[in-house]
């Protein structure tokens, strides 16, 4: 799904989107990442390439969820400076885990960190209240090949 197809805005009245980080890389991501989306689910996440968007730039080009919360699929950039400020990690990596309790061990399926948007100049510029949730699948084999997927919100942590 390209940036200017708002086809997720055709689903039918009532739909909630309100997925678990489980679901959002086991569902999502992980189907994305292989390029198999079952016919029934749809692609409800589109793609975006989101460092020349301002946060609140994002309404309407993203995925409508819960709240103020918006769902795409972004690859990953070096830089993350957009026109009015920059996206900075803040805190940790939390791992998340499946939840198929197969002889009661839960396993790593992926990683979520945090950002904060900045506005001013890398380095320079002050915090706000839009935090960025990034999440990127964990392989059995191999932790190189990363595909992201992030979560904005307007919070208040």
């Amino acid at each position: 799904m390209g940036e200017d197809n708002l086809s997720f805005n055709l689903l039918p009245p009532g739909f909630r989107f309100y997925p678990s980080d489980e679901e959002l890389v086991v569902h999502f991501l992980n189907r994305k990442k292989s390029a198999i989306l079952p016919n029934c689910h749809p692609d409800v996440i589109p793609d975006l390439h989101l460092y020349p968007y301002d946060p609140w730039d994002l309404n309407g080009k993203a995925m409508g969820g819960e709240g103020k919360k918006w769902y795409f699929y972004s690859r990953k950039t070096q830089t993350r400076i957009t026109g009015s400020g920059y996206w900075q990690p803040i805190g940790f990596e939390e791992p998340i885990y499946s939840n198929n309790n197969n002889n009661n061990c839960q396993k790593i399926i992926g990683m979520k960190k945090y950002s904060a948007f900045y506005i001013g100049k890398p380095f320079e510029g002050v915090k706000t209240n839009w935090i960025m949730h990034e999440y990127y699948s964990v392989s059995c084999s191999s932790s190189a090949g990363r595909s992201t997927s992030s979560r904005k919100r307007n919070s208040k942590f």
